[in-house]
C-alpha cells in the first residue's frame, strides 16, 4: 500500500526534517529513518493502529520523536 501527504503535512514533515538536522548533524536523517519506518509499518497493516478520530482516522505514534501521524485509508492509498 503507498501513502501520500495532505500538502499542509507536507511542509510540516520537511520542516521537522530541517529543524532536526539544524539542531545536530544527522539527527534530520534519524527521524526520516524513523518516519519511514513507521510508514512502511502502517501500510503494511493500516487497521493494526488505533482510531483517533471516528470513524476513521486513525493514529502512528513516532517513538523517538514528539510527533504523530494521522491517516485514513482509502482503497490501497494512506
Amino acid at each position: 500500500m503507498s501513502y501520500r501527504f495532505h500538502s499542509a503535512a507536507a511542509s510540516e514533515h520537511l520542516e521537522s526534517v530541517a529543524f532536526y538536522e539544524s539542531r545536530l548533524a544527522g539527527l534530520g536523517a534519524d527521524y526520516l529513518a524513523e518516519f519511514v519506518a513507521t510508514m512502511a509499518r502502517v501500510s503494511a497493516a493500516p487497521s493494526s493502529c488505533p482510531i483517533d478520530c471516528p470513524p476513521d482516522i486513525r493514529i502512528a505514534r513516532l517513538k523517538r520523536f514528539p510527533f504523530n501521524i494521522l491517516f485514513r485509508q482509502r482503497d490501497e492509498l494512506i
